[in-house]
C-alpha cells in the first residue's frame, strides 16, 4: 500500500530498491487532471490459490463522497448474494490541509490496518478499500473515517437480498385452503425453507403431511406454501427462510383464520340497535299521544254509558200487552 508524503494512515511498507521505485514513478499517471489515479490503488494481499479460484468473479464498485460540511453519516446499502470482488471508494473534499486529515476503516467498529490506499490530488482526498467476499462472515458495514476537527463517516452495507410479501395480514375462513407467498427481486437463492413460530421459537413445517401443507417452488425466485383445511389453530405467524452463498433472509406472513359466524356478529349487532331503536321510538310516540289526548279514554267511556241508558229506556217505554186465555 502507498500513501502520499504527510497524510496520516497507515504505515507504508518498507522502502523498495531504487530501481523498482524509479521505474514507478515513470508509470505513476498526472494527479493534474483532478481525478483519483486509477492505477494508485492496490487489492489486499491474497493468496495464489484464492486468486486463481476467485480470478472469475465480478467486480463491484461503490462510491462515497463527503465534505467538510457534511452534517450526518453518509450510508450506502449493497446487495450482494454471490462472492464478488468488492472496490469501495470514498472521497473527501475539504479546504483545508490534506496532511491534517487522519483516514481510517472500519469493519463495524473494528479497525482495519494496512489494507487500504489513501492519495489525493487538489482539496480531494481519496482513500479505496479492495478485497475479495466469500463468506458471510465478510458481510457486514465497512466505514471509511475522515478525521479533522470533526469526524466524518460514510458506510457500505453489505447485505444478502430482501425478501418481499404482503404487509397486510391475510385474512381466511375455518374450513379453507391459502397460499402464501414469499419473493425477493432478481436473486436466486440456493434453498428455501418455512416455518411457523410457536411463541418465540420458529418450528420448521412438517412438510410430510401431504394434506396439510403444499411447498412449491416452480420459479427459484420465489416459494408459495399452501395451507389445507384450516381450522383457528393454523393462525399465527409464518416465516419463509431463503439462504445464499453471502448469508441468509427471512420474512413473515400473518394468518388470520376466521370462523363463519365472526362476520356474520357485526351484522346481527346492527340489527338488535336497529330494533331496540325502532321499539323505543314506538313506544315515545304512544307516550306523546297519550300526553296530549289525556281525556279520551273518559269521553269514551261515557259515551258507551250514553248508549247503554239509551238503550234501557227504549225497553221500558215499549208498550206492554196481556197475554189473554183463549
Amino acid at each position: 500500500m502507498r500513501a502520499l508524503p504527510g497524510l496520516q494512515g497507515p504505515r507504508a511498507p518498507p522502502p523498495l530498491p531504487l530501481l523498482l521505485l524509479c521505474l514507478l514513478a515513470a508509470a505513476r499517471p498526472s494527479l493534474a487532471d483532478g481525478h483519483p489515479p486509477a492505477l494508485s490503488f492496490t487489492t489486499l494481499p491474497v493468496s495464489e490459490e484464492v486468486l486463481v479460484k476467485y480470478s472469475n468473479l465480478s467486480l463491484k464498485s461503490h462510491n462515497i463522497s463527503l465534505t467538510e460540511q457534511s452534517n450526518v453519516p453518509v450510508e450506502k446499502n449493497i446487495i450482494l448474494q454471490r462472492p464478488s470482488n468488492i472496490e469501495l471508494t470514498c472521497q473527501f473534499t475539504t479546504s483545508r490541509d490534506l496532511n491534517s486529515v487522519r483516514v481510517t476503516w472500519k469493519k463495524g467498529e473494528d479497525l482495519l490496518e494496512n489494507n487500504y490506499l489513501i492519495n489525493a490530488t487538489g482539496s480531494i482526498l481519496y482513500t479505496q478499500y479492495k478485497f475479495t467476499i466469500i463468506n458471510s462472515e465478510q458481510m457486514g458495514s465497512y466505514s471509511c473515517l475522515f478525521q479533522e476537527e470533526k469526524e466524518q463517516r460514510g458506510t457500505f452495507n453489505l447485505k444478502v437480498p430482501e425478501l418481499h410479501r404482503k404487509n397486510k395480514p391475510l385474512i381466511t375462513y375455518v374450513g379453507d385452503s391459502t397460499v402464501l407467498m414469499c419473493k425477493c427481486e432478481d436473486c436466486f437463492p440456493l434453498n428455501w425453507t418455512w416455518y411457523r413460530s410457536n411463541e418465540s421459537v420458529q418450528v420448521p413445517l412438517d412438510v410430510q403431511m401431504k394434506d396439510k401443507y403444499v411447498i412449491s417452488e416452480t420459479n427459484a425466485n420465489e416459494t408459495k406454501l399452501k395451507i389445507m383445511h384450516l381450522s383457528e389453530e393454523d393462525q399465527g405467524s409464518y416465516w419463509c427462510h431463503a439462504i445464499f452463498p453471502l448469508g441468509e433472509s427471512e420474512d413473515h406472513i400473518e394468518l388470520v383464520v376466521l370462523s363463519y359466524l365472526v362476520p356474520l356478529k357485526p351484522f346481527l349487532a346492527i340489527t338488535a340497535e336497529a330494533l331496540l331503536l325502532v321499539s323505543i321510538i314506538l313506544l315515545y310516540e304512544m307516550y306523546i299521544q297519550k300526553k296530549k289526548h289525556p281525556d279520551d279514554g273518559k269521553e269514551f267511556e261515557q259515551i258507551e254509558q250514553l248508549k247503554s241508558d239509551d238503550s234501557n229506556g227504549l225497553e221500558n217505554n215499549a208498550p206492554r200487552y196481556l197475554r189473554t186465555n183463549e
